[in-house]
């Protein structure tokens, strides 16, 4: 698993996207029983926040620490530095487990291995990811020339997998073929909008090998066209969701 996030964790915890209450009830929908969960990847703990309102434990890891010092603390969730490829937890310990924007980075196969050891019989399993912001009008065609012809030269390989809605990951389980579409939406001011962008690993990559960030350039373009206050952004999700 690759470690993108560090350098530009406190920025990752302020601008990223808030998943929907209606996914957050459609995991929990998932399984019966609420006694434990494994949010892998958790980043900022995002995601294990709200499912820790209803499970009564909730492991959350990441292979970032400065990631993992930026999140949300809760008496029921314990974070903890580990590999997703291989943890410490016990066998058939976890109800459900789910991965939110970070299934591309895995070893597939060793942690599909670890999945089937962790999770109980007739537990499930949840990958979710979300593809390019969108945005309407002339603010939208910008976004989409930055990324496609500024940043996808520096984009790692995994990255075609959240392009190819996670169909091309290996996921050797019992899955559900029909899965509801959401969407995260939300009001974005303009240097939000340009702060969430800034906390892309491609535009990281970038950096380090020009010396300089397109960021500066990308907000003059979007400047030009932005009406004052906030407009309605939104990232389509994605998932794979199976059982053992």
């Amino acid at each position: 698993m690759k470690d993108n996030f560090s350098t530009q964790s406190a920025d990752y915890a302020k601008f990223r996207p808030v998943y929907p209450q209606e996914l957050i009830d459609y995991l929990l929908s998932l399984t019966d029983k609420h006694e434990a969960c494994w949010d892998c990847g958790t980043g900022n703990g995002q995601l294990a926040v709200e499912l820790a309102k209803t499970f009564q434990q909730v492991c959350a890891t990441d292979i970032s620490a400065k990631q993992l010092s930026n999140s949300t603390q809760k008496s029921n969730i314990e974070y903890s530095k580990q590999p997703a490829e291989q943890t410490n937890f016990p066998d058939q310990h976890f109800d459900l487990i789910t991965v939110a924007q970070a299934a591309h980075w895995f070893d597939h196969s060793k942690f599909n291995q670890e999945v089937k050891r962790v999770l109980k019989p007739g537990g499930v399993i949840a990958l979710i990811g979300y593809g390019l912001v969108q945005v309407e009008g002339e603010a939208g065609e910008i976004i989409k020339n930055f990324y496609w012809n500024v940043t996808k030269p520096y984009w790692d390989p995994e990255r075609n997998h959240i392009e190819e809605a996670y169909q091309t990951i290996p996921f050797p389980f019992d899955e559900f073929m029909e899965v509801p579409k959401f969407k995260m939406q939300k009001d974005l001011a303009l240097d939000e909008l340009v702060g969430y962008i800034s906390t892309w690993s491609a535009v990281q990559h970038y950096i380090k090998q020009n010396g300089h960030s397109p960021i500066d350039k990308l907000r003059s373009s979007l400047s030009e066209v932005w009406k004052s206050g906030k407009r309605q952004v939104y990232f389509p999700l994605f998932l794979r969701v199976g059982k053992v």
